[in-house]
């Protein structure tokens, strides 16, 4: 199984890239979430992976968080949903939207989503339900305002010894679109005078 891949992105072509990694190009289906936070071509990239293997095929996707990666992973699970409906639901909402979808039975937003019908959707809500809290996305997501940086903030705060809810409140006081570095060390500068 090939779980994370770290290389030089050489080509982007929605939903597909093609990452070298010691010489190796890669071929990767990525969600759109992933692909905006790509770096420039040339410029290194990490990425946490799956690899599905069919009968015809070795098809290799690429999670720019693994909670992204998780989350793909429970789609899978889900009776019709194929890698290609996964990566499209995580292309049309965020993790946090997602789960707030699933979490408030909007069905409507996720028929949003292109492949999506009302029963597809139905079928989602039903299966996903309670399953955000079990790999840790929706609590770990849902202080930041949004941001797409939050995750790693509390992530790398919670590594420092903060604890959840420290982590989740320094997250909360801070601008929507900090980015990860700025973002950490504006929450221990919080955190300090708490």
């Amino acid at each position: 199984m090939i779980g994370r891949l770290t290389g030089i992105l050489l080509e982007k072509n929605p939903p597909q890239i093609l990452l070298d990694v010691l010489g190796v190009g890669y071929e990767i289906d990525v969600p759109m979430s992933t692909f905006y936070n790509l770096p420039a071509l040339h410029e290194k990239v990490v990425l946490h992976t799956q690899l599905i293997v069919r009968e015809d095929a070795h098809l290799l996707y690429g999670f720019g968080t693994n909670d992204e990666r998780i989350a793909f992973r429970q789609l899978l699970k889900i009776s019709g949903v194929g890698p290609k409906l996964a990566l499209s639901v995580l292309s049309g909402l965020s993790l946090n939207d997602l789960a707030d979808a699933v979490a408030n039975k909007e069905a409507g937003r996720l028929v949003k989503i292109p492949g999506v019908g009302k029963k597809t959707a139905e079928r989602l809500l039903l299966e996903l339900q309670g399953k955000f809290a079990a790999t840790g996305t929706t609590s770990a997501t849902q202080g930041m305002t949004g941001s797409p940086a939050g995750n790693d903030i509390i992530n790398a705060l919670q590594a420092l010894g903060y604890n959840e809810k420290e982590a989740d409140w320094a997250a909360k006081q801070l601008p929507k679109e900090v980015g990860v570095s700025d973002g950490i060390r504006q929450s221990l500068k919080l955190l300090s005078k708490a």
